[in-house]
């Protein structure tokens, strides 16, 4: 997870980065989570969870969800979507998987 800048809404969000490589790179009309948004727990397992906010800068607006799953030592993101605007899927992109402890870690740091 990197902290970077948001040119639209001048703060700070959030990006998954998956094997060192921005989430935000594979969407591009997407951008990271601010902070307000993690109070969500966007990145906890659970289904249909927020992992990128519209590039508007308002989660809501347009947000980019996923599938995400506990199964032991790992958490998967999967079943890629845009549940506004017409639905839009990313059946091309993913599953990431990830280490359960580091991923743990990661959220740990988030608050």
């Amino acid at each position: 997870m990197a902290r970077v800048p948001h040119e639209g809404v001048y703060e700070d969000v959030f990006v998954p980065l998956v094997d060192g490589t921005p989430l935000t790179d594979w969407f591009e009309a997407f951008s990271g989570v601010r902070q307000e948004d993690l109070e969500a727990k966007p990145f906890q397992p659970g289904k249909a969870r927020l992992v990128l906010g519209c590039d508007c800068g308002i989660a809501a607006c347009g947000p980019l969800v996923a599938d995400i799953t506990a199964d032991g030592d790992t958490i998967v993101w999967s079943g890629f979507r845009r549940p506004h605007r017409g639905g839009r899927e990313y059946p091309g992109v993913g599953p990431f998987v990830f280490g359960r402890a580091q991923y743990d870690e990661v959220l740990l740091e988030l608050g």
